[in-house]
C-alpha cells in the first residue's frame, strides 16, 4: 500500500512582493535544507497541495518546475512528485558563544593623516565631478588616467627632484600593489626590507612566494646584503617606523651594492612632505633613475582609504610591468582616479598638506615634551609620528595604560623581526588636539 504523501505546514504571504509560486518554492526548499522533508519524501500533487492553500493551481505548479529545475525534487513517472535523492539536510552550526566587543579604541597609528575639515568642501566638489563625468566604456588605460598621470609627472619632478614623464608613471591600488606589481617582473629571488620596517611590505613579499632578507637599520647597506636578492625596499627620507633619514654616504653605498648584485632599490617615498624642520629630502630616485623604482602614495596627504598610489618604475622594466597589467586589468578604479585628479588639479592636495604639516610641526613638540623624559627619540621630528626606544616592559605598561583610557599605541618590537629593538611608535595625525593630550597623559602614567 502506498504510503500517503504528507501535508505541508505552509502558509503564503499575499501581500508580500513577488509572484507566489516563487514564494511557495522558497518555503518548499527551506524544509527540504532544515530537514523537514527528508530524501525521498513523498510531496502532495500539485493540486492537492493549491486545494490546502487555497491558490491555483499554476502557483504550485511554478513552484514545483522551479525546484525540479535546481535539483531540490524529482518526479517519478505515475508515481508523484520526491525531494531528490541527491538533497540533504542542512547541517546545523553549533552555537559559538562570542565574546563581548570590545570597545573601540582610538589608533594613535603611524599612517592615518590629518585632514582638517575647513578643506572639505574641496573633497565634495571633486566627488560631484566624479558623479557628473562619463566613465570610459571599457577598461580603461592599465597604466592611469592620463590626465593624472600629467600631474603626477610634474609634482613629483617639482617637489622631489625626479625628472619624471606622463608615461614613465603607472597608477597602483596603493603602495604594496605597486611593490607587488614590480616584483612580478623581477626574477623568483629574496627581497631585501628593512629590519625593522614596513609590516604590509614584509607581507606582501611573503605572500608572492619570496623569501624576506632582513636590511639591519641602522647600519649601511653591502654587496653580501644584496647577493642573490632581486630588490631591497627602502625607505630613505623617512624610515618607517625609526624615522631616520638615510644619509648621503649611505645612499651611495646602497646604489653601489645594489648595481654589484644585480637588485632593484625599491623607493617608497611615503610621507616626505611633512618635513618641518628642513626642506623635504631629495628622492633616491634622483641619483639613479635606472636603478630604483619610485612608489609614491595618496594615503598619507589625503587617505589612507582611497588605496591610490603610483610607481616610477627603473625603464626597463616599465614595458614588462604596462604589458601584463594589460592582461590582468589591475587599474585602479577610475572614480578614485577620477576624484584625485580633481583634488590635485584645484589645489586640495596642497592645501591640505600645508595644514597638516603646520598641525605635526606643533604637535610633534609635545609628544616629545611628555616622552622624552622616559624614553629615547629614535629619529628627527618629522612626519606624522615619532618613535621612542624604551626597554619592553616599559612600553608594555605604557600601551596597556593607554588601552585602559581607550587608546591604542604600536610597539616597536612589532616592526621588527631579527632586530631587537623596543619602543613605542606613536601616530599623532589621526587624532584631535584633545585626544593626543589625554593619550599622552595616559601613556606616561605607565612609565
Amino acid at each position: 500500500m502506498t504510503t500517503p504523501p504528507p501535508s505541508l505546514a505552509l502558509s503564503l504571504d499575499r501581500s508580500a512582493p513577488g509572484p507566489l509560486g516563487l514564494q511557495l518554492s522558497g518555503r518548499i526548499r527551506e524544509l527540504v535544507l532544515d530537514g523537514t522533508l527528508g530524501r525521498g519524501a513523498r510531496l502532495p500533487s500539485s493540486r492537492a497541495l493549491a486545494a490546502d492553500l487555497g491558490v491555483s493551481r499554476s502557483v504550485t505548479e511554478q513552484a514545483y518546475e522551479q525546484l525540479l529545475a535546481e535539483g531540490w525534487l524529482e518526479s517519478r513517472r505515475g508515481s508523484g512528485t520526491y525531494v531528490a535523492a541527491g538533497s540533504a539536510a542542512r547541517a546545523v552550526a553549533p552555537a559559538v558563544r562570542r565574546a563581548p566587543a570590545e570597545r573601540s579604541l582610538v589608533r594613535l597609528d603611524a599612517g592615518t593623516p590629518w585632514i582638517d575639515p575647513r578643506h572639505a568642501a574641496g573633497w565634495r566638489r571633486a566627488w560631484r565631478e566624479v558623479s557628473t563625468a562619463r566613465p570610459p566604456r571599457g577598461y580603461d588605460d592599465p597604466r592611469g588616467l592620463p590626465e593624472l598621470r600629467a600631474l603626477l609627472a610634474d609634482r613629483i619632478t617639482r617637489s622631489r627632484g625626479v625628472p619624471v614623464q606622463a608615461d614613465e608613471i603607472v597608477v597602483t591600488n596603493g603602495t604594496t600593489d605597486g611593490l607587488r606589481h614590480l616584483l612580478t617582473v623581477l626574477p623568483p629571488a629574496p627581497v631585501a626590507i628593512e629590519d625593522p620596517g614596513y609590516r604590509a611590505a614584509a607581507e606582501t613579499v611573503l605572500g608572492l612566494g619570496r623569501a624576506v632578507r632582513d636590511l639591519p637599520v641602522p647600519g649601511t647597506v653591502t654587496p653580501g646584503h644584496l647577493d642573490g636578492c632581486a630588490a631591497a625596499y627602502v625607505t630613505p627620507a623617512h624610515q618607517h617606523p625609526l624615522g631616520r633619514v638615510l644619509s648621503g654616504p649611505d645612499r651611495v653605498a646602497l646604489l653601489d651594492a645594489a648595481r654589484a648584485a644585480g637588485a632593484v632599490v625599491v623607493e617608497d617615498d611615503y610621507d616626505s612632505e611633512f618635513r618641518y624642520d628642513v626642506a623635504p629630502v631629495p628622492a633616491l630616485a634622483s641619483l639613479d633613475r635606472s636603478r630604483v623604482a619610485y612608489l609614491g602614495t595618496a594615503a598619507k596627504s589625503v587617505a589612507p582609504s582611497l588605496r591610490l598610489g603610483w610607481v616610477v618604475p627603473p625603464p626597463d622594466l616599465l614595458d614588462r610591468l604596462n604589458a601584463r597589467r594589460v592582461i590582468t586589468h589591475e587599474g585602479a578604479p577610475w572614480p578614485v582616479q577620477r576624484a584625485y585628479l580633481a583634488l590635485l588639479r584645484d589645489g586640495y592636495v596642497d592645501k591640505v598638506v600645508r595644514t597638516a604639516r603646520r598641525v605635526y610641526a606643533e604637535r610633534a613638540p609635545r609628544v616629545a615634551a611628555a616622552l622624552a623624559p622616559y624614553a629615547e627619540l629614535a629619529g628627527p621630528l618629522a612626519g606624522m609620528y615619532s618613535t621612542w626606544l624604551l626597554p619592553e616592559a616599559d612600553a608594555l605598561r605604557a600601551r596597556e595604560a593607554g588601552r585602559r583610557a581607550g587608546f591604542e599605541v604600536n610597539l616597536l618590537s612589532d616592526y621588527c623581526r631579527s632586530a631587537r629593538l623596543t619602543g613605542l611608535v606613536v601616530g599623532f595625525g589621526g587624532v584631535t588636539d584633545d585626544e593626543l593630550d589625554r593619550a599622552l597623559a595616559a601613556l606616561t602614567s605607565g612609565l
